[in-house]
């Protein structure tokens, strides 16, 4: 299984369970060794008082986007700690992507930046630290 076979797989194993980011409507539109993109539909039902995107939103979006990221190499995979930093406001209407890649991975840790932008504004950026947990998220074929 290649890297990008074995990214693919996970992907589609951890998305199967994975209810919260499908009942927001997200979808993962890209997935390699460390590497997604994840997008979402801002309805206007996410929208916070002052009616942009609530920030809860585009958090989850972003974490979803670590999350398939983190865990491309079929280990499985958690946030040990999450921070973002909010640039722009979201608004109704329009598609959140986020794009999530790799800068660190060594033994159980890693890091990975995860960029948020709707239409060509980067709207959040975030920043998450993972922790492997033990275990797959599916049954490798052997080599």
């Amino acid at each position: 299984m290649t890297p990008e076979e074995r990214a693919h797989a996970a992907a589609r194993a951890l998305w199967t369970n994975d209810r919260a980011s499908k009942s927001l409507g997200m979808e993962i539109l890209e997935v390699g060794p460390g590497f997604s993109i994840v997008a979402m539909n801002a309805t206007i039902e996410m929208t916070n008082g002052i009616g942009t995107i609530h920030g809860g939103f585009i958090f989850a979006l972003a974490d979803s986007a670590f999350a398939v990221a983190c865990n491309s190499y079929n280990e499985r995979t958690v946030a040990a700690h999450c921070s973002i930093t909010y640039l722009a406001p979201g608004v109704a209407g329009k598609r959140l992507l986020a794009s999530a890649r790799e800068i660190s991975r060594a033994g159980r840790s890693g890091l990975y930046d995860i960029e948020i932008s709707q239409e060509e504004t980067i709207i959040a950026q975030f920043r998450g630290h993972s922790r492997s947990i033990g275990g797959t998220l599916f049954s490798e074929p052997p080599s």
